[in-house]
């Protein structure tokens, strides 16, 4: 256990279970995603933590004698802050932790309109070299439903730059966002960009309402579609089925194994796509061959 201070509550993807999370920033800058639940605690209102702050942090951790392979910035929002103070904390980093070997944070798309690849591409010298990036859909209509502030434009354009900076991504894709209406359109305009940004990184995982769907789904009925509802087992598995088809990457690693997922799928797309397509095509069918997690084996 490292011995730093945290605003609670902290999340991080699930690969950064190893890392140092430094939290830089308190909770998220846009924070008006409808599906979103993670900061809306009271005392998760966006932040930028003072440098001064950071670098003391930093120190701490050397003087630990604690090994520190990664670093995971946190909170959501960590790489909306402007290219000079990313390159000052990352600069922190290799002079107080010189055996870091990757740093990662989440990033919005919008977070990189004022970067150019020029200062992603400075920012992936100094060690950032992963980006988790919530694209959620593809599709334009669900994500103004959602709320999202963004469109397929604006995550190509992000994910593009993040590509042409030589740093990773890892996208994620929320199944069941737009409910029975509006499923095809999302897996088929979702694999549509992923087909074009070519992303390092692709998971998936089942849109869920643990304080209710009531903010959700209010904007369905708003825009004249029909009252939202969460996708049944088998309407999941046809909308990966679509998804997947639809997907044409060249060397992508696919991981579909979050515990809200009823079928565990992992792979390399494009060369295990027949594979994962076989798989969820034996669940439709109900196959016994096939093992699907229990409602009580599922969670956030």
């Amino acid at each position: 256990m490292y011995p730093l201070e945290y605003i609670e509550p902290v999340f991080r993807p699930p690969s950064e279970w190893k890392s140092l999370i430094l939290q830089v920033t308190n909770g998220c800058s846009w924070n008006n995603c409808s599906f979103c639940e993670m900061y809306t605690a009271e005392n998760k209102k966006f932040k930028p933590k003072k440098v001064e702050l950071i670098e003391q942090e930093l120190i701490k951790i050397s003087h630990s004698g604690l090994p520190v392979g990664r670093v995971f910035l946190a909170d959501g929002d960590a790489v909306m802050l402007p290219f000079k103070r990313l390159k000052e904390i990352l600069e922190l980093i290799k002079k107080y932790l010189p055996h870091v070997t990757r740093v990662a944070s989440y990033c919005l798309p919008r977070n990189l309109t004022n970067k150019t690849v020029e200062q992603l591409t400075e920012l992936r010298s100094l060690g950032l070299s992963l980006l988790y990036v919530g694209c959620e859909s593809g599709d334009d209509d669900v994500l103004k439903l959602i709320e999202k502030g963004e469109t397929y434009q604006s995550s190509l354009i992000a994910l593009k730059k993040i590509k042409q900076a030589g740093i990773k991504s890892s996208v994620m894709i929320l199944n069941g966002l737009g409910g029975p209406e509006l499923s095809k359109q999302h897996a088929l305009n979702s694999a549509k960009l992923m087909n074009e940004a070519q992303p390092d990184y692709l998971s998936t995982l089942v849109v869920s309402f643990p304080l209710g769907q009531e903010r959700f789904a209010q904007k369905f009925t708003e825009h004249q579609y029909q009252p939202f509802r969460l996708l049944h087992q088998q309407e999941l598995f046809t909308e990966m089925e679509t998804l997947l088809s639809a997907l044409e990457l060249d060397k992508t690693i696919f991981r579909s194994d979050h515990a809200s997922n009823y079928l565990v799928l992992k792979g390399i797309l494009g060369k295990d796509k027949d594979k994962l397509v076989n798989m969820v095509q034996m669940a439709l069918a109900q196959s016994t061959e096939i093992p699907i997690r229990q409602e009580w084996q599922r969670g956030l």
